[in-house]
């Protein structure tokens, strides 16, 4: 048994037969964030990397924006509260609003904050056996989902390997974990490239917006308003990507193979640039 998974005992029944057998679950607990000294609220999550959570989850509600604002990080050797102290008092949101994520997420960002302000994202692209080869890259990295199963991965890359990876019930709290981990330990990749196993709602594409990426792929669907959201901030959303296959929703010119389709469509509906 460790801090992410613990064995369980149950009864499996197939061809008319039941058996008892023993496996892996993941681990699901309560966490509290408590922010100089105010407990703020409580994540249900996988207890790992709890530091760069609490971190994490901060910079992506742009509550912090480097490491030079945290005082100090404590973990609670019983796992069930992180303590993190800021050089500045912060206001604690006053609406928390509940994300459409599985383990009850929540965020205190609209979805219309940053309308208007499309960052610049570099000339990255990518081949569609780069993408094809990330995506597999997050397949092979699912070290805690092969033992348990009923988990999210997500991972940064540079567009050719990835750097780094975080595992949780929760796909918000994997973002948060990919956040939290740049700011501790110091990761500088540029360009950035966020895949994830999850479903990609507007708050996973706020998460993704605030780290920088400039492509993010997921294994499974995008919805309406994070295409929208995806269009306006300059990202490349790929989803339901597998080790030979994906599909491109915007900002296809990235991707090297689709960009004399993407340069031709921009001329038709503007024929004044012929």
């Amino acid at each position: 048994m460790t801090e992410e998974d613990q064995t369980i005992r149950y009864q499996h029944y197939e061809s008319g037969h039941f058996k008892a057998v023993s496996s892996e679950v993941v681990v699901e607990n309560p966490v509290s964030l408590t922010v100089n000294g105010d407990l703020w609220l409580t994540f249900m999550c996988t207890p790992v990397n709890l530091d760069a959570l609490a971190a994490g989850f901060l910079f992506n509600e742009g509550l912090i924006a480097s490491t030079q604002e945290i005082a100090a990080v404590r973990v609670c050797p019983s796992l069930d509260n992180v303590d993190i102290w800021l050089h500045h008092p912060v206001e604690k949101p006053s609406d928390w609003r509940r994300t459409s994520g599985c383990t009850g997420g929540v965020t205190g960002v609209s979805e219309s904050n940053g309308d208007g302000i499309i960052p610049l994202r570099g000339d990255l692209t990518l081949s569609a056996s780069q993408v094809t080869a990330l995506i597999g890259q997050l397949f092979d990295a699912q070290d805690l989902y092969r033992r348990t199963g009923g988990i999210h991965t997500s991972a940064l890359s540079d567009g050719r390997t990835i750097h780094l990876t975080a595992e949780d019930i929760g796909r918000h709290n994997t973002l948060d974990k990919i956040a939290g981990r740049c700011l501790l330990e110091g990761v500088q990749i540029s360009p950035r490239v966020l895949l994830s196993t999850g479903r990609i709602s507007s708050e996973m594409l706020q998460k993704a917006d605030r780290i920088g990426a400039a492509v993010l792929i997921s294994r499974t669907s995008p919805s309406s308003l994070s295409v929208r959201l995806a269009e306006k901030r300059g990202i490349t959303l790929i989803g339901y990507a597998r080790r030979n296959a994906f599909n491109v929703y915007t900002h296809s010119e990235r991707i090297t193979s689709l960009r004399k389709v993407h340069n031709l469509t921009k001329s038709c509906l503007h024929p004044s640039t012929y």
